[in-house]
């Protein structure tokens, strides 16, 4: 609770919490809509938010006058968005998985907290009932750092069933540090896609002023709505301004930075279309378009085989990493190698080459992917002597992929393909993941 001397203010008057005011003090006037009081800090502080979506503490003291204003609240936790039914428009499904997208800042620790309800999200983007009729569900709501294969998995069968049900496209909510891996599991796990699966998130919470979250959400229910990828992508701020996002193949995406809007970037390929909040839609790049003619059902392979780790080379690294990871039954593993592909080959410390762990992990039945943390640009066999080397230890080197998706992949080709095709198929391009040839167009 606020001082008895502002809690006397608000019965006069007839004001609680939630409620839009006008206060003069003598250094200026205020308006905004009065917040909980933090449970630490000084009583006598009102903490109004401004339009501008920022707060604002304030000391009342004698000669503070307040008034209560007529502006009606447009986001109050308790209020349930209510979908406009009876309109020609396209039907599509929401999944909230959580995320910043889902959050607000504690008063208490400064943080930011998941909210309970996606409903209190979607009261404050009254747009998107102009766009779609849409439905909401909340398979659970976690943090991404959280995520784990078992969520991968809950994601894909439920978005299988609502496309299966009759939505034209999916809009799934997920915090930003690990989406580009579920963007991944879901590119290979949704066989038959015949429809846009968008995922989206928020750099920055849905209550403040510079959030992103609103942009990021219209565009991602234009693009489920309205265009005609048959694909499943990222779809976030493509630069710093509220102008307009790009749709990202998901096996393609990755964040890029840890506190810009625009973080996400497409690496070795262009994005697929560039989305504004007013619906206007630009196709920058080839993509599998909706069919018609494609009448089959969505079919969720879920199954994953979770014991593969993703590890880094570097100089002094230790290769025993390698023989860790095959001791604990590891199924199998991607390596970041420098530039080309390298690992530790030929060092004077011969105790720090890789070459002889990399051979031994596949002479035991480990498959074994080398992707390179440039990140741009492709991996190779071929170029230097090292890398025929560590291609003859059984490494596989794999195309233009991210390290992220060429660690999904491995997981789910081992969990659905025969052990004796898993390293053919690692090479192979099955949902965009390797282009023939990689796109240069790469700079921030």
């Amino acid at each position: 609770m606020y001082s008895k001397e502002i809690e006397a203010i608000f019965k006069s008057k007839n004001i609680a919490i939630g409620d839009s005011i006008s206060l003069a003090l003598g250094d200026g006037n205020f308006t905004g809509t009065i917040m909980p009081r933090p449970d630490i800090g000084d009583a006598a502080i009102l903490v109004l938010k401004q339009s501008n979506g920022y707060n604002i503490g304030l000391r009342i003291g004698k000669g503070a006058k307040i008034e209560k204003l007529s502006i009606p609240n447009k986001a109050h936790a308790s209020q349930r968005h209510a979908p406009i039914f009876g309109r020609v428009l396209p039907k599509i499904s929401m999944i909230y998985t959580g995320g910043t997208i889902g959050s607000k800042v504690d008063y208490v620790t400064g943080g930011v907290y998941s909210l309970t309800r996606p409903e209190e999200l979607i009261t404050d983007v009254p747009e998107l009932a102009e766009i779609a009729e849409f439905k909401i569900s909340n398979p659970f709501s976690i943090l991404s750092e959280d995520m784990t294969y078992k969520e991968w998995q809950m994601i894909a069968k439920h978005a299988a069933e609502e496309l299966n049900s009759g939505s034209r496209g999916i809009v799934i909510t997920h915090g930003t540090d690990t989406m580009h891996f579920t963007a991944s599991s879901l590119s290979f796990m949704l066989s038959g896609l015949n429809a846009p699966v968008v995922l989206t998130g928020a750099q920055r919470s849905s209550d403040r002023g510079s959030s992103d979250a609103f942009t990021n959400l219209i565009c991602s229910f234009h693009a489920a709505a309205k265009s005609n990828i048959a694909e499943v992508g990222i779809c976030m701020h493509s630069t710093s301004s509220d102008t307009y996002c790009d749709f990202i193949r998901g096996t393609k995406a990755r964040k890029m930075h840890t506190s810009r809007r625009d973080a996400f970037r497409p690496v070795n390929n262009l994005p697929i279309a560039r989305i504004t909040p007013s619906g206007g839609t630009e196709y920058l790049s080839s993509h599998r378009e909706i069919s018609k003619e494609n009448k089959r059902k969505v079919v969720a392979n879920t199954k994953f085989e979770n014991r593969i780790a993703l590890i880094k080379a570097y100089p002094n690294s230790d290769p025993a990493v390698i023989d860790y990871y095959t001791g604990k039954g590891c199924k199998g593993i991607i390596i970041e190698g420098t530039g080309l592909g390298h690992v530790p080959t030929s060092p004077s410390d011969l105790a720090l080459s890789w070459i002889s762990h990399v051979k031994r992990a596949n002479d035991s039945g480990i498959v074994v992917g080398v992707t390179s943390q440039t990140l741009y640009g492709r991996v190779s066999e071929n170029v230097y002597r090292n890398l025929r080397i560590l291609n003859e230890a059984g490494a596989v080197h794999c195309e233009d992929m991210l390290p992220e998706t060429a660690y999904v992949k491995l997981g789910w080709l081992l969990a659905n393909s025969k052990k004796e095709e898993v390293k053919a198929l690692l090479k192979t391009d099955i949902t965009g993941e390797i282009t023939q040839r990689t796109e240069t167009d790469w700079f921030m």
